[in-house]
């Protein structure tokens, strides 16, 4: 077994998921798209600062939730203001994802945040917050880290183009793309098989991927999420969007995920926060961090790796 941290220039993502062949995975491990198993984690931008992505570091929020709530609303503004500096929409990004992934376990607390958002935001801090509690109850926590290589994302620019042009290929929402290239692989940066054997920054199995692929590489973003189009195009997207993302993978919680994030992004300004986040592991010793460089040969014990890399 080996576990290699490569200093890699910071660059980090987000994702989670399932399987689409009925059979729903543990949360955090590689999602598998059509016919595929389950659920992984995110991504920093090239132009990040190295100090700015600690490997394995969490940002720290405000002990109580009357503060959480109004440094989230401040990190939503940044996140959606095109004149904040890099590394402070990368900070911003990341410091939203641990909100909501906490916000999330913590449903006795809706009654303090929800209040404190204002109603321009409102919708997505409700669909976040759902994405989140629909992800975490599909999630089967680990008591071991991955076999996974966490990289950079494709550049977010190459990204947006290839999701505009699955969109105008097939009808397939290219905001819906970007959702599941988000829950599936964090925008791709997580590298690894499903259980099922999934591959890809869309998690297709490969036969599957050879019936919608039209002859591209599995592993490449554009030939993947146009795959993906095609995929969900075939299985009635047009005229039942919940029909096609369920059979992109198994698992009502899913799709309901897919939806909120989608509905989201339709506000484009928000993808460069998602574009932002971490790679999270869910374990039986809490949320983990696989940082970019993240580079593992087998599975290793969670408390073996957190003596180590400590949160």
């Amino acid at each position: 077994m080996r576990i290699r941290f490569a200093l890699v220039p910071a660059t980090v993502l987000l994702s989670v998921a399932a399987c689409a062949s009925g059979t729903v995975h543990p949360v955090g491990t590689p999602v598998s798209g059509p016919h595929a198993s389950s659920v992984p984690a995110a991504a920093l931008d090239s132009t990040t600062p190295p100090d700015a992505a600690r490997a394995g570091a969490q940002p720290r929020l405000a002990p109580e939730p009357a503060q959480l709530a109004d440094d989230l609303v401040a990190d939503e503004l940044a996140i959606r203001d095109p004149s904040t500096p890099p590394p402070a929409l990368v900070a911003a990004a990341r410091r939203q994802q641990v909100a909501y992934r906490s916000i999330g376990r913590h449903p006795e607390w809706d009654s303090i945040i929800r209040p404190r958002i204002p109603s321009e935001l409102l919708d997505a801090y409700d669909r976040n917050v759902d994405a989140r509690r629909q992800l975490a109850a599909m999630a089967h926590p680990r008591d071991t880290v991955p076999a996974w290589q966490i990289q950079p994302p494709a550049p977010a620019d190459e990204l947006l183009g290839y999701y505009r042009e699955a969109e105008a290929a097939t009808g397939v929402g290219w905001n819906y793309l970007a959702a599941i290239n988000l829950v599936e692989t964090r925008f791709g940066s997580i590298v690894g098989l499903s259980s099922a054997g999934a591959d890809g920054p869309m998690q297709f199995l490969p036969s599957t991927f050879a019936a919608h692929g039209d002859g591209g590489d599995i592993r490449s973003a554009h030939d993947s999420i146009m795959a993906a189009g095609r995929y969900l195009a075939a299985n009635g997207f047009d005229a039942d969007p919940d029909h096609a993302i369920y059979r992109y993978n198994h698992a009502d919680e899913y799709v309901s995920a897919v939806k909120d994030y989608a509905a989201v992004l339709a506000d484009p300004a928000t993808f460069a926060g998602y574009y932002q986040w971490d790679v999270y592991y869910v374990t039986t010793e809490g949320d983990v961090v696989l940082p970019i460089g993240y580079s593992a040969d087998e599975p290793m014990p969670v408390a073996e790796y957190l003596a180590t890399h400590p949160q």
